[in-house]
């Protein structure tokens, strides 16, 4: 897992060359909302060295319903940090480890936080 502190053209390149480096091959699918890509030279760079290993699919501003990790988010702040005062980065850190390891050893209930279908 990768955490930084900001999302900022360069966090989101190092992101996707990570993802790229982790999946050596076959095609990894990134869910892209907002940013304008015409203006990130480093993350395009990162897509076309990629080859076509690396798809953004594109999907409207303010549209959780069609972004599965968003229905995730939505549990991570209710369950970890939602009405919780964390005194330090590496706390909150903690808790969120924790959560996505309880997670990690269920992952039923990851598929049908998300809304997806078991294959």
């Amino acid at each position: 897992m990768l955490f930084r502190r900001r999302k900022r053209r360069r966090e989101v390149a190092e992101l996707w060359q990570a993802l790229v480096a982790h999946r050596p091959t076959g095609t990894s699918d990134v869910a892209w909302d907002t940013a304008d890509p015409r203006h990130d030279t480093a993350a395009e760079a990162v897509v076309r060295a990629a080859a076509g290993r690396l798809v953004r699919r594109y999907v409207p501003t303010y549209s959780p319903w069609l972004t599965p990790l968003a229905m995730l988010w939505r549990h991570v702040r209710r369950e970890v940090t939602q009405c919780e005062l964390f005194t330090a980065l590496d706390a909150r850190l903690k808790a969120a480890h924790a959560f996505f390891d309880r997670d990690h050893q269920d992952s039923e209930r990851v598929v049908a936080i998300i809304g997806a279908h078991a294959a």
